[in-house]
């Protein structure tokens, strides 16, 4: 008798090690993203920003309140200004026509241009950082330090998959969760 309860216990395992073995396998799995999540973000090491001025296209972006009323045909343009700021322009589509902002982006100073301040309206100032840049300058992700906020934008307004793979995992080792990204929709013909 006591080598069947000996027997049991060893195929039956004891409730309280079944939960133990459960957390544990659970922390293995969670553990990598959490560490990634945690990770602190950062900056591509430097932009050119006279090859990064110009028309961006938006790709994906995490929704935004601020872009609540846009449809598609998202754009933003960057123009250097006379002061050493650059100019920002933001454009989309809404059910009712367009909507713009322009604003001013300001270079913080060392990270090679790759981190910026934008301000759409003073005081107030939102950081602007390149994470990931295709060295043709043929795709960027911009985001923020909080990751609350992430663009994918291009030269063009549809991103062949190759370069959008490769711009979503400069923000996935970044820590940025993907599952928030909104593919934004690009006419055939954009408007100027």
């Amino acid at each position: 008798m006591a080598g069947r309860a000996i027997i049991r216990s060893l195929v039956t395992p004891d409730p309280v090690v079944k939960l133990s073995s459960a957390l544990l396998s659970t922390l293995f799995l969670i553990a990598p993203s959490m560490a990634l999540a945690q990770a602190p973000v950062a900056s591509v090491p430097s932009v050119d920003l006279a090859r990064y001025s110009g028309k961006w296209f938006e790709i994906a972006s995490f929704p935004m309140f601020f872009q609540r009323n846009c449809v598609a045909d998202t754009t933003a343009e960057y123009s250097a200004a006379a002061d050493g700021s650059i100019a920002v322009r933001n454009r989309c589509r809404t059910e009712s026509g367009f909507d713009e902002a322009t604003g001013k982006a300001t270079p913080v100073e060392g990270f090679g241009n790759s981190r910026l301040k934008v301000s759409f309206f003073w005081p107030f100032k939102s950081d602007y950082w390149v994470l990931g840049l295709d060295p043709e300058y043929r795709w960027a992700v911009v985001g923020n330090p909080n990751r609350k906020y992430l663009w994918v934008l291009s030269r063009t307004p549809q991103l062949p998959p190759a370069l959008m793979e490769a711009a979503r995992a400069s923000a996935l080792a970044q820590g940025f969760d993907l599952s928030q990204l909104h593919t934004t929709v690009q006419s055939v013909t954009p408007p100027q």
